[in-house]
C-alpha cells in the first residue's frame, strides 16, 4: 500500500508540472502560427499528399500536434485563393503511391483544374503507382495536374480497382464461436464476412457495381485531361503494368525524373526570383488573412456545418477523446446545436451541410435530420454537399435537404440497418472460461449477452426492432426526395452507390464539390451578389481543449493506477479493474446493437 500511495503521489506531481508547462507551451505555439514568417514575393506552393488527408480540417486547437493538418475542404480552400493571389506562380504536388479516396481525388481534381485556368501551372510528382485499392484514384489526380512526372525506375501499376475482404465464417465455427447477426437487406453487408464464407450473389453484384462506376469515372476524367479517348486509355492501362520508362513512351505520364528535376522545372514555368514554399505555410497566412476580416464585409451569410466520422449521440464534450485524439465522430448534440444556431442567427439565409460518414446511430441520426427540417421550416434552405461517403446514417441525415450535392465517386445510400451480437460462451469454453449470466425480468434482458445466441422470442424481437428501424429509414427518404415508398425499397435493401449512380436514380441532385453546394445555397436563398460564407460549428477554446486534455479528476486518478498496475501493486490492480469494470458499464454494449454503419 506505502508503495501504491507514492505512486499516486509521483504520478499527481507529473500532472500537475505538466499542467503548467503545457500551456507555456502551447501559448508559444499558438503565438508562432498568429504570426507566420513572411512569403517570398513570388512562391511556388508544395503540396505534399503522401501523408493522407481528412475530409474537413480538424476542429481541434491544437491539432498540429497530430500530423492531421491535409484536409481536402482546407486544400480546395486555400488553392482557390493562391489561384487569384498574383504572389503564387505555381504549385508542385507530391503524389501518394497509393490509392486515394476517390471522392477526394473528384474534388481536388476540380480544384487543380480552377488553380490551372488562372494560367498557373501544377507538377505532380510520383514516386512510382503501386497496385493498391483506388490507385486509379491517384492517377486521376495527377492526370489534372497537366504535367506528370514519375521518378526513374518506378513502377506504374495502375491497372484496375481491386479490394479484399476477409471472411471468418469458417474460423468461427472452428473455435465456436457464433455471429448472431440480422440484415435489412440482403446488400447490407458489413456482417457477411462473419455469416459467410464467400460472396454472396448481392455481396458481389454490389461491391463490382461500384468498383466499375469508380474504375469508369476516374479514367474517364484523367483521359479527359490528358486529351485522349476514354476507351483507349482503359485498354492501355488495363495492359499494364509498366516501368516510368515505359509509361512515357506510351503517353500515361509526361516525364520521368527525380524530386530535384520536377522542382527545378517547376521553378523555371514560375519565372525568376520564385521560391519554393510549403502549401500549410501558406494556408497559414491565408488563415490569418481572414481572422483579420477579409472578405465581404455586410454580404448575407451561407452557414457551413460540417460533419465527419461515425455518427453517434452526445457532444464531444462528454465523449472523453480529447484534443489530441485522431478520432473523428459526428455527435448529435454538437450537430443539432450548430443548426439551431444558424437558425437564430439572422444573418444566415442558408445552410450547407458537409458530410463525410459510413453511418451510425439511428437515434443520433434523427436528431440531426430533426435539425435539418427545423431549419428548412425557418425558411432557410440546407443544402448538403458529400464528401468521401455519405452512406447510411450519412444519407439518413441528408436525406430530407433541400437539395444534395455529391461527387461522382462518393459513396452513398446503403439504406438499410443489421443488428446482433458475438455469442462466445461455447469458444471461450474450449479454453476453460466459463462465462455465466444472471438476469431479472423480461425474456429479453439478456438477448445481448455474449453466453448464447439469442433465443427465438429474443429474435423475433430483435427483428422487429430492426424492421421498424428499417421502415422509418425508407419512408424518411421517400419523404425528403419526393419518391413512393415503393419506389425507395426498390434501390435500398442496404445497397451502396456512387454518386453517379445515386444522381440516375433521384438519391442525389447534382453532381459537384462544395462550391457547386454553395451556389446552390445561395439560388435556393434568393440571394444576388457575393456572400461569406461562415463556419459553425464549435470549436473548442485552447483553454478547454487542454482541460479535457489533461482531465485531472477522473484521469489522473486513472493514470496512477495504471502506473502502479504495471508495478505489481495489488491496490492499485484492483483500483484500475474497479475503475475499468464502472467505464464499460456505462458505455454500454453499444457493438451489440443494431447499426446503421456499413
Amino acid at each position: 500500500m506505502k508503495q501504491f500511495v507514492i505512486t499516486v503521489a509521483g504520478v499527481l506531481i507529473g500532472l500537475i508540472l505538466f499542467a503548467v508547462l503545457t500551456p507555456m507551451a502551447l501559448i508559444a505555439f499558438a503565438s508562432a502560427a498568429a504570426r507566420p514568417a513572411p512569403l517570398p514575393a513570388a512562391s511556388v506552393l508544395v503540396l505534399d499528399l503522401r501523408t493522407g488527408l481528412t475530409d474537413q480540417p480538424p476542429d481541434m486547437p491544437f491539432a498540429f500536434l497530430q500530423g492531421r493538418g491535409n484536409s481536402v475542404l482546407g486544400i480546395e480552400q486555400t488553392l482557390r485563393r493562391a489561384g487569384r493571389d498574383s504572389a503564387v506562380k505555381g504549385l508542385l504536388v507530391r503524389l501518394p503511391e497509393g490509392g486515394m479516396a476517390p471522392a477526394a481525388a473528384d474534388e481536388l481534381r476540380r480544384a487543380f483544374l480552377d488553380f490551372r485556368a488562372q494560367g498557373k501551372p501544377i507538377l505532380a510528382h510520383s514516386q512510382g503507382l503501386y497496385s493498391d485499392g483506388t490507385v486509379v484514384s491517384t492517377y486521376e489526380l495527377g492526370a489534372a495536374s497537366g504535367d506528370l512526372w514519375m521518378q526513374p525506375g518506378a513502377s506504374f501499376q495502375v491497372t484496375g480497382l481491386a479490394r479484399d475482404d476477409v471472411f471468418l465464417k469458417r474460423l468461427f465455427d472452428r473455435f465456436g464461436v457464433v455471429a448472431d447477426y440480422q440484415q435489412r437487406y440482403q446488400y447490407k453487408t458489413a456482417v457477411n464476412p462473419f455469416l459467410y464464407d464467400d460472396y454472396t450473389p448481392a455481396h458481389r453484384e454490389s461491391e463490382l457495381s461500384w468498383m466499375g462506376s469508380v474504375f469508369e469515372t476516374s479514367l474517364v476524367s484523367a483521359a479527359n485531361d490528358r486529351r485522349q479517348n476514354p476507351k483507349a486509355l482503359m485498354t492501355l492501362i488495363e495492359a499494364g503494368p509498366y516501368s516510368a520508362e515505359e509509361a512515357k513512351a506510351k503517353g500515361l505520364i509526361d516525364q520521368v525524373g527525380e524530386v530535384k528535376g520536377a522542382e527545378d522545372a517547376i521553378l523555371a514555368k514560375a519565372g525568376d526570383g520564385a521560391s519554393l514554399v510549403s502549401f500549410n505555410a501558406y494556408a497559414a497566412h491565408a488563415r490569418a488573412a481572414r481572422g483579420r476580416g477579409v472578405g465581404q464585409a455586410g454580404a448575407p451569410v451561407i452557414a457551413l456545418i460540417a460533419a465527419e466520422g461515425d455518427i453517434v449521440t452526445g457532444s464531444s464534450a462528454q465523449s472523453g477523446g480529447g484534443p489530441l485524439s485522431g478520432s473523428s465522430a459526428i455527435h448529435s448534440d454538437d450537430v443539432a446545436k450548430a443548426f439551431y444556431d444558424a437558425i437564430d442567427d439572422h444573418d444566415v439565409k442558408a445552410i450547407v451541410f458537409r458530410v463525410s460518414s459510413p453511418g451510425g446511430s439511428d437515434t443520433a441520426s434523427e436528431q440531426i435530420l430533426a435539425a435539418v427540417r427545423a431549419a428548412k421550416a425557418a425558411g432557410k434552405p440546407v443544402v448538403v454537399s458529400m464528401g468521401t461517403y455519405a452512406a447510411s446514417g450519412g444519407y439518413w441525415i441528408s436525406s430530407q435537404a433541400s437539395e444534395i450535392v455529391a461527387e461522382p465517386t462518393t459513396l452513398t445510400g446503403s439504406i438499410g440497418v443489421f443488428g446482433g451480437k458475438f455469442a462466445l460462451g461455447k469458444a471461450l469454453g474450449r479454453y476453460g472460461v466459463d462465462l455465466r449470466g444472471l438476469k431479472v425480468g423480461g425474456d429479453f434482458a439478456d438477448a445481448f449477452s455474449p453466453d448464447a445466441p439469442m433465443s427465438p422470442s429474443q429474435r423475433a424481437a430483435v427483428s422487429a426492432w430492426m424492421d421498424h428501424i428499417y421502415q422509418g429509414f425508407v419512408a424518411r427518404v421517400a419523404e425528403g426526395r419526393h419518391m413512393r415508398p415503393d419506389k425507395v425499397e426498390a434501390i435500398a435493401k442496404g445497397r451502396v452507390w456512387t454518386g453517379a449512380q445515386a444522381k440516375a436514380l433521384g438519391l442525389v441532385d447534382h453532381i459537384g464539390d462544395i462550391y457547386d453546394a454553395v451556389d446552390r445555397a445561395k439560388a435556393l436563398a434568393h440571394i444576388q451578389g457575393p456572400a461569406r460564407l461562415r463556419g459553425f460549428n464549435a470549436e473548442a477554446s485552447p483553454l478547454d481543449a487542454l482541460r479535457r486534455m489533461l482531465n485531472l479528476e477522473a484521469r489522473g486518478v486513472h493514470a496512477a493506477a495504471a502506473l502502479g498496475s504495471v508495478l505489481e501493486t495489488p491496490a492499485a490492480h484492483a483500483t484500475l479493474e474497479t475503475l475499468d469494470t464502472a467505464n464499460l458499464r456505462a458505455q454500454g454494449s453499444t457493438v451489440l446493437a443494431p447499426r446503421l454503419v456499413d
